[in-house]
């Protein structure tokens, strides 16, 4: 099992960064693919980007590609997702995901417990 937990999030102003990091427990970090996953309130739960197990490939979502980046550091146990110019639509619970597949398109493996990001107009 893996076990996950979020932080970084917080409220900014529309054109402002955050750094959101989720720590994952266990010795087995490097064999999962990680990815994020946002959750605004009324709506369900979608694909923001994902990262491979050995950081070698990325994939985003088209609403985020070119202003947030995923990156992992498998010696820390850690992924990261660095978010810019970020929009009020980007308003949401962030989750992390950890998962031994490498499609995104359903909400299957490990869950972290959520970070709230706000971006204020």
């Amino acid at each position: 099992q893996v076990q996950l937990v979020e932080s970084g999030g917080g409220l900014v102003q529309a054109g402002g960064s955050l750094r959101l990091s989720c720590a994952a427990s266990g010795r087995t970090f490097s064999s999962y693919a990680m990815g994020w996953f946002r959750q605004a309130p009324g709506k369900e739960r979608e694909f923001v980007a994902a990262i491979s197990w050995s950081g070698g490939s990325t994939v985003y979502a088209d609403s985020v590609k070119g202003r947030f980046t995923i990156s992992r550091d498998n010696a820390k146990n850690t992924v990261y997702l660095q978010m810019n110019s970020l929009k009020p639509e980007d308003t949401a619970v962030y989750y992390c995901n950890a998962r031994r597949s490498t499609t995104w398109t359903t909400l299957v493996g490990y869950w972290g417990q959520g970070t709230q990001v706000t971006v204020s107009s």
